[in-house]
């Protein structure tokens, strides 16, 4: 069989632990065998993010500027736990994050709905996307131990030598601080990108933040994303037939756990990281959600939305073979192949992507999948295999 040919690579990011082993094993029975695949490949597994001093996540975000796509693995942010595990030489931030800042755009992540999983949330009757802000807040925080009685400000110094400082708290013995920031420039690509994604899908849109609280801080998204509806975007919605919808973070989930679905809720960094966790569990598994940041520059990043399988992959190292969930993984690859297509015109891989995606949902719908969905299947699953053995059966059908 000819392999489906690629014009142009897209920029492969490799991860770590049980989701790195799984990367391998969907390209030798998913994708080698159809496509004739190009990528220009980055290693961000965590030794060789310590190796580099992380110079190779910086890399491999200027090369999805570069080539305009990008599909990545689930990768370790590291901790002092990890540290130690892995003997690192430092600490480094999210790779996520820094990738994220790099592009500067929003994450949209959708569960991926099939008709034998039944939400745990009853009421949902279509798929809640979550637009999640990819840049600042806590991602890029700085923080401090503090160690003794003292006092911390927080000193904004102007390019003209003149300071703003306000008190930030007066310790009276140990205890921590953060501090964190956001653009106006990112907050507003962050707004279009949520509108210009919402007209396109025809859904209505939510933002919530915690103004009432956060009053400059929370505020200013308020206002940013309200400027953006009323000047570029109202008249739009009204002809997509979709509204507009600010309310408080706590009232947004209030309402969403009563809500039907079907609308795009658009969160900060936090907040969407939270969120997503939340409907992709409630919707059956974190390992049955799409993710893609979408630049304002107009590159995409397709990755898996959950973790690395922590607890699987040391499974795996003594010799068991896992029931770990690849469709997450699966729909990145598929994700990014169909944006490479569009972008490159190249029809046979928009095909190709499509057909791969149908044929894990149909695998599923025939009763055929892993461990996680199995516990939730309604009716009871026909087959519970491993993760090679569901791999095999999506491989068998598309030879078909």
């Amino acid at each position: 069989m000819a392999k489906i040919n690629m014009k142009t690579p897209l920029v492969e990011i490799d991860g770590d632990e049980m989701t790195r082993v799984l990367w391998v094993v969907i390209k030798e029975k998913l994708l080698l065998p159809f496509v004739d695949l190009k990528t220009e490949y980055h290693d961000l597994g965590l030794v060789n993010r310590d190796n580099t001093n992380d110079e190779v996540t910086v890399k491999s975000a200027h090369a999805i500027k570069e080539y305009g796509v990008g599909v990545k693995c689930a990768t370790i942010t590291s901790n002092a736990a990890r540290q130690k595990e892995y003997n690192l030489k430092n600490l480094y931030p999210s790779p996520n994050a820094t990738i994220r800042a790099i592009l500067d755009g929003t994450v949209f992540r959708k569960p991926i709905s099939v008709n034998r999983i039944k939400p745990s949330v009853n009421t949902w009757k279509k798929p809640i996307v979550i637009a999640r802000h990819a840049y600042g807040d806590v991602y890029k925080a700085s923080e401090m131990e503090i160690d003794a009685p003292g006092k911390v400000e927080l000193v904004y110094t102007k390019t003209d030598g003149t300071e703003k400082r306000i008190l930030v708290a007066d310790f009276k013995g140990r205890g921590i601080v953060q501090g964190m920031h956001n653009l106006d420039d990112s907050i507003r690509s962050f707004a279009r990108a949520c509108f210009i994604y919402a007209i396109a899908e025809k859904l209505p849109i939510w933002f919530a933040t915690k103004d009432t609280i956060s009053k400059i801080y929370d505020g200013r998204f308020k206002t940013i994303f309200s400027d953006v509806y009323e000047t570029e975007f109202k008249e739009k919605c009204s002809k997509a037939g979709i509204e507009y919808f600010y309310t408080l973070i706590d009232d947004a989930v209030a309402r969403v756990v009563k809500s039907e679905g079907g609308f795009l809720w658009a969160c900060k960094n936090y907040d969407g990281d939270v969120q997503s966790d939340m409907t992709a569990s409630a919707a059956g598994s974190l390992a049955m959600m799409t993710s893609v940041l979408v630049s304002p520059s107009g590159v995409f990043e397709y990755e898996a939305a959950h973790g690395t399988v922590q607890q699987h992959y040391y499974r795996w190292q003594k010799g068991e073979k896992t029931s770990t969930n690849p469709a997450a993984l699966i729909f990145a690859w598929s994700g990014s192949l169909a944006k490479r297509a569009e972008l490159d015109n190249t029809p046979d891989l928009a095909d190709f992507a499509k057909r791969l995606e149908k044929t894990v949902l149909d695998v599923i719908e025939d009763g055929i999948m892993t461990g996680d969905l199995a516990k939730l299947s309604d009716p009871r699953p026909e087959k519970v295999l491993n993760s090679w053995e569901f791999l095999d059966t999506v491989a068998g059908r598309l030879s078909r």
